[in-house]
């Protein structure tokens, strides 16, 4: 494979998640809001995803909000 089909490989890939986002993904903004509240929940042993399944889908899909969610729960399940 050659430079230029890696990078439509890349593309190709890229277009597939975007494609497949979840429709009830809130969006970077309203989970950062809610991370506190999702972080507890998941530290109490509950399902934040049930009561909150629009963060949970844009943990799934948003490293960067899903690396915060994972930081913020070690942080308070090591104490």
């Amino acid at each position: 494979m050659n430079d230029a089909d890696a990078g439509a490989t890349t593309a190709a890939a890229r277009l597939g998640r975007f494609l497949e986002t979840d429709p009830r993904d809130v969006g970077c903004e309203t989970a950062m809001e809610l991370l506190h509240v999702v972080v507890d929940l998941k530290a109490a042993g509950l399902a934040p995803e049930e009561r909150y399944p629009g963060v949970a889908a844009h943990l799934r899909a948003c490293g960067p909000c899903s690396d915060e969610f994972e930081g913020l729960l070690a942080a308070v399940t090591d104490l």
